[in-house]
């Protein structure tokens, strides 16, 4: 717990320091230390790649976090005192930079493939890419994420919040009915499916 507030109180500090000045790529240096310096996390699945995400959806969550409308305590803390023009000079950074894909195991990943390209008819679960496209790159006018390469493990915290009602910010309320009507198991595939989406 200790080490968790030494870094979180590091990070704040460096985020007032960087904000100041600077382009996207200086101000997303204390973003690095979770999302990675291109934006490809690679430290931890649980934190999302950023890289190649839309800018439109990453100042929106970032609003979101500062606003305390998204909850993490980690997110609320390092949106604080970012401006809207930090927010949209990390956004266009972040969306410039390339995802890096991970192989994925086709084993696990059928279920997946049917889910997202098809849905499901009988429990009214429509396909994943009619709103975030074929390969995952989403759609940055209605500030549907690009989903493609995404951390399974990410993938897979966050439709569990949509389904637990904990993630219900603006659009995601449309998320929260779909998630509602997936199981475990299409979830774990579906996350999969899309960690080697591209």
């Amino acid at each position: 717990m200790k080490t968790s507030i030494k870094i979180l109180f590091l990070g704040l500090t460096l985020v007032s320091a960087t904000c100041l000045a600077g382009d996207g790529k200086t101000k997303a240096m204390t973003c690095s230390a979770c999302h990675g310096m291109d934006g490809n996390s690679i430290a931890n699945p649980e934190w999302p790649s950023l890289a190649g995400q839309h800018a439109s959806y990453i100042v929106t969550q970032l609003k979101a976090f500062k606003a305390g409308e998204r909850k993490n305590v980690n997110m609320n803390a390092m949106a604080a005192p970012l401006s809207e023009e930090d927010m949209q000079d990390i956004a266009d950074y972040y969306a410039s930079q390339t995802i890096s894909v991970a192989s994925v195991d086709a084993a696990g990943t059928e279920l997946g493939a049917k889910l997202y390209r098809g849905g499901n008819a009988a429990t009214g679960v429509p396909a994943c890419m009619a709103c975030h496209g074929p390969n995952g790159a989403g759609n940055p006018g209605a500030v549907y994420p690009a989903l493609r390469g995404q951390h399974a493990k990410y993938t897979t915290l966050q439709l569990n919040a949509y389904k637990g009602g904990e993630r219900a910010n603006g659009a995601a309320a449309i998320m929260g009915a779909i998630a509602a009507r997936l199981t475990p198991e299409e979830i774990e595939s579906v996350s999969k499916f899309i960690q080697g989406l591209h």
